[in-house]
């Protein structure tokens, strides 16, 4: 009953607009994929960077992966706390060309989480992004591997492994 309830809360928050998080999504990936690595832990960075205009800096934990048998397709998923310390929230950077009404697709530990909507493209690519509630950090947390599915066509899903080894200890200490 409890994973229907994460499944929904997935679903029903994968609409999220990213003002909502004090930071544009496209400057957040740009700056955070170029910014300074300031901690590593297991397969996560925590970069920081100052956007222009901001008075503090700005920190994502980052994780940068490639399809396993397709190397020219990747993912970033970025991890961030809203200005206000009062959200967290995964956005996820798929490449251009998706297709878009599949949406995002995960799996924790070959567990079905749900789907999430794509919220905008832009030149980099596209963006879907979930408010993460504490049922679903706890899975990442405690998992071992995600799988995000992207899709290029409704019947085509590609599975890209995302590694959760140090999931728990950098979003602790995530500023």
């Amino acid at each position: 009953m409890q994973s229907k309830r994460a499944l929904s809360t997935l679903l029903s928050l994968s609409l999220v607009l990213s003002s909502f998080a004090g930071i544009s999504t496209p400057a957040a990936a740009q700056e955070f994929s170029d910014g300074k690595v300031e901690q590593v832990f297991g397969d996560w960075q925590i970069r920081c960077d100052q956007p222009v205009g901001a008075r503090d800096k700005q920190c994502a934990m980052v994780q940068n992966v490639t399809a396993e048998d397709r190397d020219n397709i990747g993912l970033s998923v970025l991890i961030v706390k809203t200005v206000d310390k009062k959200a967290r929230i995964m956005r996820v950077l798929a490449p251009l060309g998706v297709y878009l009404m599949a949406g995002l697709g995960l799996r924790i530990d070959d567990k079905d989480i749900g789907r999430a909507g794509f919220v905008r493209c832009r030149a980099r690519g596209c963006y879907a992004e979930v408010i993460l509630q504490d049922d679903l950090i706890n899975q990442l947390s405690t998992g071992q591997k995600a799988l995000f599915v992207i899709y290029d066509s409704p019947e085509n899903g590609i599975g890209i492994p995302v590694s959760l080894k140090g999931f728990k200890e950098g979003y602790a200490a995530l500023p």
